[in-house]
C-alpha cells in the first residue's frame, strides 16, 4: 500500500500552528499518528488480517496419514491357536485440485479483509479528523462566549458606577448586571462542550485515562478549491477501498466455486499393511507362523454429487457479487456528487460573511458602545446589537466549521493516495 497524503480538509484548516510543540498542545500531526497506532477498534480490526493470514496457512494442510495396528488372539490359551500382530497405513489422495482451490480462497479472503481492513481505517481517519473539526469549534464558541462574557462583565461594573454618580437609571444597572450573568451561564455550557469535544478526541486516540490536553493547535478556516467532478467520480473509483473490496468479495465467490468443483472429485484411499500370525501348536490343526502384507486402493462412491445445491448455492453467489459491485459503483458515484454539492454550498455561505457581514456587525456594535457610554441610547439598542454581533460570531465559526467538515467528507469519498494501514 501507498504512503499517503494529509487529508485535504484539515490541511487547509489547521494552518501555521500545525505543528505547535508547545506543552500540553495536542497538534493534528500528533493526533492523527495516535489515532493509527492507538485507537482501539482500528488495533481489534487489524487481527482480521493476521487471521486471514493463518487461514491462508491452514487451508495449504495436506490430509493427515492414518495408522491402525491390532492384536488378536483366536481362542483360548489351552487350544494354543496361536495370536496375530497386523498393522495398516492408509491416506487419502485428494484429487480435483482440492487443496489449491482451498488456498486460492484463503488468499482471496485475505485480499477481501486487507481491503476491508483499508476502508476501515479511510472512514475512521475521516471521523477522526471531524472530531478534531469539531473541538477547534468548540474552542472557538467557547472563546467568543469567553470574550462577550468578559464585555458584558465591564459593562455591568461600570454601569453600577454609573448609577452610584447618578448617569444612569437603578433598571438599566440592573439590565446589564443580568445580561452578564446569563452570559457567565452561556460560557459554562460552551466550556462544558469544549471538555466534550476534547473527551472525544483522547476516545480516538485510544487514550485509556482519557487525559485533556491543555488545548489543541490549529485554526477553522475555508479556502474554496477548484474540483473538477468526473475527474472526482473517476479518483474515487480508482481509490475506494470498498470497491476494492466488493472486487475481492467477486473473486471469493468465484473461488467458493471452483472449490465446490473440486469437491466433486472423488478421494482415492491407499492402503498399505502387514500382518504377522504366531505358530498354531493345535493337535489337530497345527499351522507355521507366517507374515503378510496386503496394498489397496478404496474408491467412494459419489451418489451424493446428484446433488448439486452446493454447486448452485456457490454460483448464485458469484451473480449476486456481481450484482453488489455494480451497486457500490453507483453509491460512490452518487456519494462523490452528493459531498461535492455540500462542500460547493458550503464554500458559499462561508463567502457570504468573507463580504464584510462580520465586519459590518462589529462595527454596529462598536458604535452602540460607545453612544451608550455617551447617554445617547439606552440600554435596550446596545444589548440587541451586542446579541446581533454574538450571533454571527456563532453563525461564522459555524458555518467555517461546516465548510471544512465538508470538505473532510469529499475527501472521505474520494481518498487520494491513502495511507497505508
Amino acid at each position: 500500500m501507498r504512503k499517503g497524503m494529509m487529508l485535504l480538509g484539515l490541511a487547509s484548516v489547521c494552518c501555521s500552528c500545525l505543528y505547535a510543540q508547545e506543552k500540553g498542545i495536542l497538534t493534528f500531526d500528533q493526533y492523527m499518528e495516535n489515532v493509527k497506532n492507538c485507537n482501539i477498534g482500528y488495533l481489534a480490526e487489524r487481527y482480521n488480517v493476521d487471521v486471514a493470514d493463518a487461514n491462508v496457512k491452514a487451508a495449504g494442510v495436506f490430509p493427515d496419514p492414518e495408522l491402525s495396528i491390532g492384536y488378536g488372539n483366536n481362542q483360548d490359551w489351552s487350544l494354543q491357536m496361536g495370536y496375530g500382530f497386523d498393522a495398516a497405513l492408509s491416506y487419502t489422495w485428494e484429487l480435483g485440485g482440492k487443496r489449491k482451490a482451498r488456498i486460492r480462497l484463503a488468499r482471496s479472503e485475505k485480499e477481501m479483509t486487507a481491503a476491508l481492513l483499508e476502508d476501515y481505517f479511510r472512514n475512521l481517519r475521516a471521523d477522526a479528523s471531524v472530531a478534531y473539526l469539531t473541538a477547534l469549534k468548540q474552542k472557538k464558541l467557547y472563546g467568543i462566549q469567553k470574550s462577550s462574557y468578559e464585555q458584558m462583565l465591564e459593562l455591568a461594573r461600570a454601569d453600577s458606577v454609573r448609577y452610584l454618580l447618578g448617569d444612569i437609571m437603578e433598571v438599566d444597572a440592573r439590565q446589564s448586571k443580568l445580561e452578564a450573568a446569563s452570559l457567565l451561564n452561556d460560557l459554562y455550557a460552551s466550556q462544558g462542550d469544549w471538555q466534550e469535544a476534547l473527551v472525544q478526541l483522547g476516545l480516538f486516540q485510544g487514550d485509556r485515562q482519557l487525559a485533556l490536553p491543555d488545548s489543541i493547535a490549529g485554526e477553522l478556516s475555508c479556502t474554496k478549491r477548484s474540483f473538477d467532478l468526473p475527474a472526482l467520480i473517476v479518483t474515487a473509483l480508482n481509490n475506494r477501498a470498498d470497491l476494492l473490496a466488493a472486487l475481492k468479495s467477486k473473486e471469493v465467490s468465484q473461488s467458493n466455486v471452483r472449490l465446490s468443483k473440486a469437491n466433486r472429485f472423488i478421494d482415492l484411499g491407499l492402503n498399505l499393511g502387514g500382518s504377522y500370525a504366531s505358530v498354531v501348536k493345535n493337535e489337530i490343526a497345527p499351522a507355521p507362523s507366517y507374515r503378510g502384507f496386503s496394498v489397496g486402493i478404496s474408491i467412494p462412491l459419489k451418489f451424493s454429487n446428484a446433488n448439486k445445491g452446493a454447486m448452485r448455492a456457490a454460483q448464485s453467489a458469484v451473480r449476486q457479487s456481481e450484482v453488489q459491485y455494480e451497486g457500490v459503483e453507483q453509491q460512490i458515484s452518487a456519494e462523490v456528487i452528493q459531498a461535492y454539492n455540500r462542500y460547493l454550498i458550503a464554500c458559499r455561505q462561508v463567502e457570504q460573511f468573507d463580504m464584510g457581514l462580520l465586519q459590518e456587525a462589529e462595527a454596529i456594535f462598536s458604535k452602540r458602545s460607545y453612544s451608550y457610554r455617551r447617554g445617547e441610547t439606552g440600554i435596550f439598542e446596545l444589548l440587541n446589537a451586542r446579541r446581533t454581533y454574538n450571533d454571527i460570531q456563532l453563525m461564522y465559526t459555524e458555518t467555517l466549521y461546516n465548510c471544512a467538515v465538508a470538505l473532510v467528507e469529499l475527501e472521505r469519498v474520494v481518498p487520494v493516495n491513502p495511507p497505508a494501514p
